[in-house]
């Protein structure tokens, strides 16, 4: 007798545990995004989650007193994977457990590498409040293809960091999807961190006191830095190659 076939389970995207606010008092919620790969059927690794949780408990930390919660997106697959948009599908699945969640709470989109296409990518979600993009690998041009959307991210604040020296995902193409974006909405800045490659390591500190001042900004309504307040109130294409200073963080409204 033949042996009946048996199917794996489809995988499923989930949140990670929460970081910070404890569930009962969550009054706004950061979907960190890990990075990806262009094309991949596999597994997310480890590391990619384990890469964007120190980012998540500097922001829960800093609105630890607000009721800002945290989650990390485990993807089903690392493969963004063409026009099927994995990751993109999944932050939008991550988006509307959290309003399964919490409820009709505000969400910060916050993605790094692939993850910050992702970011970008999802934002119309009625959930979504704001959107942080780091290093965000976007494609490259191509007259054959229709250009990354942007329409997207009207309603939306908006900040795009990247480094002049990043060897992975261009920061040029940043800047020119951020000047696109910027037509549509005044709410879009950019900030470069000079000589600084994909990671943002030299920078840290300085990087994660501008995430965490936007973040707390966007969903929360506390006055932005100066540095912050200027870059989205200057035409293109200063507020879209706006410098992060070296010592960001130490004064942040002083």
């Amino acid at each position: 007798m033949a042996q009946q076939a048996t199917s794996r389970p489809a995988r499923t995207a989930r949140l990670g545990r929460v970081i910070a606010a404890r569930p009962s008092t969550v009054s706004a919620v950061v979907l960190l995004l890990p990075g990806g790969h262009a094309a991949s059927a596999r597994r997310p690794s480890f590391l990619a989650a384990s890469a964007v949780r120190p980012l998540g408990r500097r922001l829960a930390r800093a609105g630890r007193a607000d009721g800002l919660a945290a989650h990390v997106v485990h993807y089903r697959v690392s493969g963004w994977n063409g026009a099927e948009a994995q990751l993109a599908r999944d932050a939008e699945w991550a988006a509307d457990e959290v309003v399964r969640r919490y409820g009709d709470v505000p969400v910060c989109l916050a993605g790094v590498d692939m993850g910050g296409r992702a970011a970008l990518r999802t934002a119309g979600h009625s959930a979504v409040q704001s959107v942080l993009a780091l290093a965000p690998w976007l494609p490259e041009d191509d007259v054959a293809a229709p250009p990354e959307p942007v329409k997207q991210l009207a309603g939306r604040q908006v900040l795009i960091v990247h480094g002049t020296n990043d060897e992975r995902t261009d920061p040029e193409l940043s800047f020119r999807l951020a000047e696109r974006a910027k037509k549509a909405n005044r709410d879009v800045c950019r900030f470069e961190v000079h000589s600084d490659g994909h990671r943002l390591s030299q920078h840290r500190s300085e990087v994660l006191a501008l995430a965490a001042d936007f973040v707390q900004g966007s969903l929360y309504g506390y006055p932005y830095a100066r540095p912050l307040e200027d870059a989205l109130a200057a035409p293109p294409p200063i507020g879209l190659r706006m410098p992060l200073a070296s010592g960001f963080g130490g004064s942040l409204r002083g």
